[in-house]
């Protein structure tokens, strides 16, 4: 399909190309008040993450973790095409569109913790993109190689600018040895358009495997050379909030020890999705939502 909007940062093409970051990184006009204090904002933009030591208590991290496992323990959620299953193992690897599967983590999206930091940083009322929780158990469970979201919701999924924001909030305890996030601090404020068409129904592989859309190890070595990388530890209960540009990922889980964690993805009302710009048809919509109705 043919983009509807300008499109500010070409990928898919024959060659990758890295182009600056054309959109703010915090949207809200400065004093706007929220749950950020402004030295934590001001972090945020520079680096592109924003960690919170405790957002859940214990009770919280023992509810939403009974959830997790019987979503996962469901036949009916297994089968539903909005589980991805482990290519090895055929362990649950993760679970889409949590939110409307599950009214207890729809709570959690409209939690004014988790909701008002996503508007102070966007700078607007918020819908959910995307959604999902993680498994990742112990004992082989895959990595996510190393990739920048807005890349994929840009090519695939039509979200013409930077104004969009995602949180990763940890039901187990994240290690240093159990496959964790990494960020490249400051990866944001570039963005690089990989080489190569997508294939028709990407997503069915790349939820699994990345392929399309995957950047050079040239280039990954010159962010990394340029930006360091960090790696997010801490307990269950603690959340990272991440910028939709920045470049991450996260290796395989070969410890006894699950990575389990809940990931929303909020995007600005002002940004909805348009046709994909580097993609013959649309991703379906528990993976990239056009219902674009704001979380209140």
């Amino acid at each position: 399909m043919t983009a509807t909007a300008t499109d500010l940062y070409p990928t898919r093409g024959a060659r990758e190309v890295s182009v600056p970051r054309q959109d703010p990184v915090t949207w809200s006009a400065p004093g706007t008040p929220g749950p950020i204090g402004a030295a934590e904002l001001e972090g945020y933009d520079r680096d592109g993450f924003l960690t919170v030591d405790q957002l859940l208590g214990p009770y919280e991290v023992a509810h939403y973790r009974a959830e997790l496992d019987r979503l996962i323990a469901d036949p009916a959620v297994r089968a539903d095409e909005r589980s991805v299953v482990e290519p090895k193992s055929r362990d649950v690897r993760s679970v889409f569109e949590v939110h409307r599967i599950s009214e207890v983590f729809a709570a959690l999206v409209r939690d004014p913790r988790v909701v008002g930091r996503a508007r102070q940083i966007l700078g607007s009322d918020v819908y959910v993109h995307q959604s999902r929780i993680n498994v990742k158990p112990g004992f082989g469970a895959s990595g996510f190689y190393w990739h920048s979201d807005f890349e994929t919701w840009h090519a695939e999924d039509g979200l013409p600018r930077m104004r969009t924001v995602s949180v990763s909030i940890a039901l187990t305890e994240n290690h240093d040895t159990n496959g964790g996030l990494m960020i490249m601090p400051g990866s944001h404020r570039t963005f690089l358009g990989c080489a190569g068409a997508t294939p028709r129904d990407n997503y069915k592989r790349s939820l699994r495997t990345q392929d399309a859309g995957t950047p050079s190890d040239e280039a990954l070595t010159g962010l990394a050379e340029r930006h360091g990388i960090k790696l997010f530890t801490g307990p269950a209960g603690s959340a990272t909030w991440f910028d939709c540009n920045c470049m991450h990922g996260s290796g395989d889980n070969i410890t006894p020890f699950p990575r389990s964690n809940v990931f929303i993805v909020f995007n600005s009302v002002e940004n909805a999705a348009v046709e994909p710009f580097a993609a013959p048809v649309r991703r379906p919509e528990f993976v990239g939502a056009r219902d674009f109705t704001p979380v209140v």
